[in-house]
Formats: structure tokens, sequence, C-alpha cells
């Protein structure tokens, strides 16, 4: 069992967490009993951390509002997910590369010599994957904009470029940003056309704040990435892959934009068929992906996606002797 110092950090760290932790739930973390918690909990309280209880169902324990905390209490579960976010952030976020790493060396100048060493030992380089074409890292400076808007509540006014490149006036409720894939979206709600949609960031540009506020709406679906998800009109563009082609898939838009690789665009056709344009490294390969739909297929272009369609069947009909 750890000392009574060594649990009374931990549980002081995993308090300045935030929210309300059952005293149930903290014996268990800290692998002690319940009687123990409270001893650990008023051996902070005369340190001078302000820890107050809660009572009822979802009870247990919180910090005050005014606790003042010392300059940095991590444990190695926590000094390698920072160590791992500020050097993966510029992959994402374009223009804070250089912030990343002063705060790391920061962070790292005040850790003790332990955790010093869990942090060094993850040092990460980001490539881009063979499968995927992310897209490339947005502005810091956008994503503070609109996410300022998001946290506030106020409504966003924006130009948006639609697939032809034409900028278009958007007045929304910004509700949620979501990364997936290295691509970043913002849900929100259209004042124009009273829907919900999915934007594309790097495809937004956002205007002076309004600073009008707006009230909360619930959204279609109560998880919100899969609301992203599904969405085939989310604004993603064709990855630059060799080949390239479309077909006309009887699958639900919906299911289609969930389950086609990154850098796939998705038209609607009708609510059970979807134009779909996806690229690969061959013909072949591409046409494998469209194969793992099972579904009635149409209007397959180009030419030598077609060929390779019939590549396959011929093959499949006159398999190749065994080797030898």
């Amino acid at each position: 069992m750890a000392s009574t110092s060594s649990r009374a950090l931990t549980l002081l760290s995993l308090l300045s967490a935030g929210g309300v932790i059952g005293a149930a739930d903290l014996a268990d973390r800290l692998e002690v009993s319940e009687r123990t918690v409270r001893r650990d909990v008023d051996t902070l309280r005369e340190l001078g951390y302000r820890i107050e209880p809660v009572k009822g169902s979802g009870g247990g324990y919180r910090l005050g509002a005014d606790t003042r905390l010392p300059p940095l209490l991590f444990d190695e579960e926590q000094v390698v997910a920072i160590a791992v976010a500020l050097q993966t952030a510029p992959a994402v976020l374009a223009g804070i590369g250089e912030s990343a790493a002063r705060a790391l060396q920061t962070v790292r100048r005040v850790m003790p010599e332990r955790l010093r060493g869990e942090s060094d030992a993850f040092t990460v380089t980001t490539l881009a994957n063979y499968w995927e074409f992310p897209a490339p890292p947005i502005s810091a400076d956008l994503v503070r904009d609109v996410g300022a808007a998001v946290r506030r509540r106020h409504v966003l006014r924006a130009e948006y470029r639609d697939d032809d490149g034409s900028p278009v006036r958007v007045r929304v409720e910004p509700h949620r940003l979501v990364v997936w894939a290295a691509r970043w979206y913002l849900v929100a709600f259209d004042l124009e056309s009273a829907r919900w949609r999915v934007l594309r960031l790097d495809r937004l540009t956002a205007k002076s704040p309004t600073w009008v506020p707006f009230d909360e709406r619930p959204l279609p679906t109560s998880d919100v990435g899969e609301f992203v998800q599904r969405a085939f009109d989310r604004g993603d563009m064709l990855a630059p892959w060799p080949c390239q082609g479309s077909v006309v898939l009887d699958v639900p838009p919906a299911t289609a934009a969930m389950f086609a690789p990154g850098g796939a665009v998705v038209e609607f056709v009708s609510d059970r068929s979807c134009l779909l344009r996806m690229g690969a490294w061959s013909w072949t390969g591409l046409a494998g992906l469209y194969l793992t739909f099972a579904a009635d297929m149409r209007q397959v272009e180009p030419a030598e996606l077609r060929q390779a369609f019939a590549g396959i069947v011929r093959r499949l009909d006159e398999p190749s002797p065994p080797p030898g």
C-alpha cells in the first residue's frame, strides 16, 4: 500500500480533474477502504485544501471552486497523455508546432525526475496513413474562433465553400466540434434552412463574433460522433488516389457515408441508393472496395473500373492452377 502522503497526492490529483467522485470509486482507484479515503480527505483538509462532501445518490467528494492546487500534479498516465497530446497536436492543427514544443519543454522542466523519464519515453513521430488521405492541419485560429462560439453558445456567421468552391454565407448555431480521421467537422443547426448540418471546418471562414446567444436544441441522435459519420453531405472531398471511380450502389446514403473509407464522396440518389465516388492504388483494389458493400450496382465508371470487375469475375470462374 502506498504511504499516506503519496496516496493523498494521488487523491488530490483525482479530485483536481473536476466534478464529483464517489467514495467507493476513489477507494477502488486508490486500492484502499472507504474509511481510509475519509482519513486521506481529512489529511488534505488539514493541509488547507477545501474538499467538499456531496450528499445524495450521486454524492462523493469534490474540490471547492476556489481551491489552489500545487503548480503541477500529474501521475504517470497523465504524463504520458500530455507528452503524446502535445507531440501529435501539430498533425491536426496548423500554427501551433512551436507552441506545443515549448509547452512540452515547460511541463518537462517542472516534472519530478521519475516522471520526466516517463515523458521522454514517449517521443512520437506522426506519419500519414498509407490507407487514408487525412486533411492537412487546420488553422488553430479557426478552431479557436469556432470553438469560442460553441463554448459561449453564440450564433456563428461564416462563409462556407460549396463543392464547386463558391463561397456561401451561412448563419448557424454551432453545437460541437468533432475530429474524425484528422478531419475537423462542425455540427450545427442552420438557421436559414432550419436543419441540422455537418460542415467541414476547413471549408469554413468564420466572421466576427455575433454575441447573439441561442438556446440548446436536442440533436437528431444522442451520439454526435455517429451523426457526423452518417452525414453523407458533410463536405468530404475525393482523396487523390491514382485510380478513381464512381458507382451507383443500392445502399442508403447514410450507410455508405459511415462505412466508406476516408476520402470517399457520397451523393444522394434516393433513400435506398447513392452515388459513391472512391479511389484506390489499383483498379482491382477499387473494385474490391465496392464489393465490400455486397449491394447491387450500376453506372460503373470509368471503363477501367468495369474491366477490373470483369477481371475479378474471370479469376473466380477460371482459377489459376496451383504452382508446381
